[in-house]
């Protein structure tokens, strides 16, 4: 279990580190196109990996394999959107309010009010009340994260979903062919002489692997001998490794109302996968 632990941590590094990455892209690419590029990249090697084509997906589950990658499109625009914006621990910890939403509706014990009230709190912390605060977050960044989040929870209903309709990679890379559909048109009327040149390819191609297919891969091995609840509890780790990332590569320093806001959705997140997968059994 303990080499399951290690692959879950670095996966989650991974992805911190490609949102990173991504974000150092955003001056000379831009937002839309980052993700455009990278969702791209990411669906020609889900594909070239999975071969789809050889597994027959019965008609009535395209609709939501389509829902699944379009959500997933949306969430990933939105979050590239978002950094712009504010730091990477604080829109990783925001956007969890659409998973911790999704486990605790699938929960509703007693218990989850004080998760409900713990990210609340978190959410509150981050609103900048006062504009004028050198610290005052910018109050779209949080928005867009937020809506993010939104997203990432449609994601998780449908994805649970689509898993029905054929092996995991393979819908997986029909879904990422939908979330291309979905920001393409972003990228192409926002950053379409950016996408072009061909010089950031490499790069974006990076933070497609770190973001997308190294952590996927990683992520299902480490699934094969770790318990559901300890995978969900330990993905609540990701805000505090994201702040981490962003301090170490991004230079962004978070205060101490931001860190507490931080640890509250984590713990909120945690306790909520706990319960979830308590009420399951």
């Amino acid at each position: 279990m303990l080499r399951s632990v290690l692959l879950l941590l670095l996966a989650m590094f991974s992805i911190q580190y490609g949102a990173s990455l991504a974000k150092q892209l955003f001056p000379v690419l831009g937002a839309a196109g980052t993700t455009t590029l990278r969702v791209l990249f990411s669906a020609i090697v889900l594909t070239v990996m999975a071969r789809p084509w050889k597994t027959k997906i019965p008609i009535k589950s395209w609709q939501v394999i389509a829902l699944y990658g379009l959500s997933l499109g949306s969430m990933n625009l939105l979050f590239y959107m978002a950094l712009q914006k504010i730091p990477l621990g604080i829109a990783v910890a925001l956007e969890f309010v659409g998973p911790l939403g999704v486990s605790l509706y699938y929960s509703r014990k007693k218990i989850d009010l004080l998760w409900i009230g713990l990210a609340l709190l978190g959410i509150i912390v981050l609103i900048p009340f006062d504009m004028t605060s050198a610290h005052a977050l910018n109050l779209k960044g949080i928005a867009l994260a937020l809506a993010a989040g939104f997203f990432w929870g449609l994601y998780i209903i449908f994805g649970r979903k689509a898993a029905q309709a054929g092996p995991g990679l393979t819908v997986t890379a029909w879904g990422m062919w939908f979330a291309v559909l979905a920001v393409t048109p972003w990228g192409v009327s926002w950053d379409s002489e950016k996408i072009s040149n061909i010089s950031l390819w490499p790069v974006a191609l990076a933070v497609a692997l770190l973001s997308s297919t190294i952590p996927y891969a990683l992520e299902m091995q480490a699934l094969k001998k770790i318990p559901a609840k300890t995978f969900g509890v330990m993905m609540s780790m990701e805000p505090a490794i994201a702040t981490l990332i962003g301090f170490i590569f991004l230079q962004e320093m978070l205060t101490g109302l931001q860190w507490v806001a931080v640890a509250s959705v984590a713990i909120a997140s945690a306790g909520s996968a706990r319960s979830s997968q308590q009420n399951s059994k």
